[in-house]
């Protein structure tokens, strides 16, 4: 599944969230025709409740878009539930038409929540709807359910409450179940993604390996070799003595121009590597947060900063069962931080981790800086590492 597929995705997710709207809008307006045919209502009468569902409805747009950005937008998820709750009471809250308005933020408002946060928005809201959705029913606000059709009064009541509690507990999660798929989706191509880059730099190091190794190598002894010729020379004259010196400069050239290629290599890309370890992460079940500042971390402090925070996923990977992680970097003008902080706290001590946390060490005290990984009192395990930002020494792997 490609970008395109992707957005083509979100959209259709998107139109199905706010066909709930639409339904919405749908049932009022056949109520209030229904009424007006009967002499129930005025059109001016009506004025405040429509009024209100158009604020509504905005609120609705600004929640969908939240939620398709992985953000849960609480001011505007209570503002709109306070104006959901007024305008069923406005428009004298039937059952099919202006009491549907409390259940169409309740088919939102339980995305992105745990499942028994859910449980309790459609209890709650099933709670406050239903004396509303009753005394509408009774005074005969609704064709859909009046005592002309009943068994009896209670009757009635009974299959009014039938109807909210249906409402309340099929709607959202209907809702949660495409969000969820359409999150599976972009989660799978984001881990493809992120999957792609780290073979790109895995084969990039590789690379700078190679060549290092095979050609430095003969450079190396190119180099050598043209001080040995120049000191046996000799005899033969100042010609052979200044072309092999000039041999040696133009090795030792080639070979320093090959390191410095290879250092470049080698470096991370900061921004690149905060993109692949939110998507490993993600694919594999973490929900990964990124606190970030606006400016970019200086370029010197970034690559260590890079090797940090790879081998910080590296650990929340292999040795723990976080469900979520949460990255986060900051400096001022005389240090930067970087901190990453998991649920996942392993039993093991913190020295059984592997080499990688002590190599890590190394770096940053390279430049200057230092390296905490620590389980906290919270159940939390967090990796802290600090480096000055005025004067860092570069660092290459």
């Amino acid at each position: 599944m490609g970008d395109k597929a992707i957005a083509r995705a979100r959209r259709l997710v998107r139109l199905t969230l706010n066909m709930t709207l639409g339904i919405t809008w749908f049932f009022v307006l056949m109520v209030i025709a229904g009424q007006l045919s009967r002499g129930q209502t005025t059109g001016l009468s009506t004025l405040p409740g429509l009024v209100g569902l158009v604020v509504f409805s905005w609120l609705f747009v600004r929640i969908t878009g939240a939620i398709l950005e992985r953000r849960y937008p609480r001011r505007e998820v209570v503002a709109a539930g306070a104006v959901s709750v007024a305008v069923a009471v406005l428009g004298g809250g039937a059952p099919t038409g202006w009491g549907f308005v409390p259940m169409a933020w309740l088919s939102v408002v339980a995305i992105g929540v745990r499942r028994r946060t859910a449980v309790l928005l459609g209890l709650g809201t099933s709670a406050v709807t239903a004396p509303i959705m009753v005394f509408a029913a009774l005074a005969g606000q609704d064709p859909s359910f009046n005592l002309e059709d009943a068994p009896s009064r209670a009757g009635l009541v009974a299959g009014v409450l039938f109807y909210n509690l249906l409402l309340a507990g099929l709607w959202p999660w209907a809702n949660r179940l495409w969000v969820w798929v359409w999150r599976v989706a972009e989660e799978a191509h984001e881990g493809r993604e992120a999957q792609a880059r780290l073979a790109v730099a895995e084969e990039r190091l590789r690379f700078a390996r190679d060549l290092h190794d095979l050609v430095g190598h003969q450079l190396s002894a190119i180099a050598v070799k043209s001080e040995l010729a120049v000191r046996l020379a000799g005899e033969p004259g100042p010609a052979a003595e200044t072309e092999m010196a000039e041999v040696r400069t133009l090795a030792r050239k080639a070979l320093r121009e090959l390191r410095e290629a290879v250092r470049g290599y080698r470096e991370l890309d900061l921004v690149a590597e905060l993109g692949s370890v939110r998507g490993v992460l993600e694919a594999a079940g973490v929900e990964c947060r990124l606190r970030l500042p606006y400016r970019d971390i200086p370029e010197k402090v970034a690559p260590v900063f890079a090797w940090v925070l790879r081998e910080a996923a590296t650990n929340v990977l292999r040795h723990s069962s976080a469900s979520h992680c949460e990255i986060t970097m900051r400096f001022t003008d005389e240090e930067a931080v970087l901190e990453v902080r998991n649920d996942g706290v392993t039993p093991r001590p913190v020295e059984d981790l592997g080499s990688g946390l002590a190599g890590l060490s190394e770096r940053l005290a390279a430049v200057g800086g230092t390296l905490t990984a620590r389980p906290t009192g919270s159940g939390e395990f967090t990796l802290r590492a600090v480096a000055p930002v005025k004067h860092p020494v570069a660092v290459s792997a």
